[in-house]
């Protein structure tokens, strides 16, 4: 079905590649397909005013169409051509635009309903990354994207992770490096008498209860959606970020928590993410470090591709901890409750209980 030659771009100085950016938004213009990096994650870019550009990202990420896409600008006020805009739209942009926050709006014509996932409602944003901000500029249109792999699976947040999934399915990937924070962008509506946070990423819950008195948390932050419920942003509704192998949260006192990590390398093949802390009292084989136990950014910036380590290790199961609820472990918390299906286990003294 996917045929393509895939162009890969690397891109170390930005006054050097004007040529190759250009040529990029030419294509988006036209309704192709460019992987492009931003400082969350990378990002599967379509034409978002174009309905068969849309239905081309479905189709290159094998993703559900009642699924929502975000669109890009490049600046906060580009917004006003696809979306009804709020007062609290431009104080929250004053405070985190440039940056990783997605806010959802009324949406206008401009829009088509397949960009939405068949909803009124469109989900905007301005990436910092000054990649993806000159190629949105270049491009002249506000730019449809998802993460860009292949649904499901976890986010990428290097060009290898994006080549191992799309190449052959899009037109041009512009490698960027690394993702500087490694999570999706935090995503909010606006509510009458406030916000309500549907995803949350980089810019934390606390952050924006300093720019609005009234931030609500959606249920589905941390819970299942229901089979018959819509989803309002992208990653509310299925199964998210996950490797192939199954994921378990380990939740309990750190030193059981170890405990059951050394028994279980004794009796199968697991990976684990684990923290530096607990490397040495670990075996090497199927390890991965994620961070320090208390370095939430660390373990944002590497959470998806250790997923993606742990499946190439071809473990049976996966093990990693469970998050706190606080600051950017909620976000933490959020995308690996999804990976693991809601998959938690309880680690005590006397045993472990799921």
């Amino acid at each position: 079905m996917f045929s393509l030659q895939t162009e890969l771009i690397k891109i170390t100085n930005l006054t050097a590649a004007e040529e190759p950016l250009s040529r990029a938004a030419a294509i988006l213009r036209q309704g192709g397909l460019v992987v492009f990096p931003t400082e969350t994650v990378y990002g599967l870019g379509g034409n978002g005013t174009d309905a068969n550009a849309a239905k081309r990202i479905y189709a290159a990420k094998g993703r559900p169409s009642d699924n929502p896409l975000i669109i890009h600008v490049a600046r906060p006020e580009d917004a006003e051509a696809y979306a009804v805009t709020h007062p609290l739209y431009y104080r929250l942009a004053n405070a985190f635009m440039p940056g990783p926050l997605t806010v959802i709006l009324p949406k206008r014509d401009t829009i088509p309903l397949s960009v939405t996932g068949g909803l009124d409602s469109v989900a905007v944003r301005c990436p910092a990354h000054p990649v993806a901000n000159r190629l949105i500029e270049l491009a002249g249109i506000p730019v449809a994207a998802p993460s860009a792999n292949l649904s499901g699976k976890p986010s990428p947040t290097c060009a290898e992770d994006v080549i191992r999934d799309l190449s052959g399915r899009v037109d041009i990937i512009l490698d960027g490096g690394d993702c500087e924070i490694g999570l999706e962008s935090t995503i909010v509506k606006i509510e009458d008498d406030g916000l309500l946070l549907l995803r949350p990423g980089g810019i934390t819950y606390d952050a924006l209860c300093m720019v609005c008195e009234r931030v609500r948390v959606a249920d589905a932050v941390t819970h299942q959606l229901a089979a018959n419920e819509r989803p309002l942003s992208p990653g509310m509704k299925y199964r998210h970020y996950a490797p192939t192998a199954p994921l378990v949260l380990l939740s309990g006192e750190d030193n059981a928590v170890l405990r059951f990590l050394q028994t279980e390398q004794a009796a199968r093949r697991c990976a684990i993410l684990c923290y530096e802390e607990e490397r040495a009292a670990l075996q090497p084989n199927c390890l991965i470090p994620v961070g320090g136990r208390e370095d939430l950014e660390q373990q944002a910036r590497r959470l998806f591709h250790a997923l993606r380590q742990a499946d190439d290790t071809g473990a049976e199961i996966i093990y990693a901890h469970l998050p706190p609820l606080e600051g950017l472990g909620l976000a933490l918390y959020n995308r690996m409750i999804r990976a693991a299906a809601h998959t938690v286990m309880q680690i005590r003294e006397t045993g472990a209980q799921q």
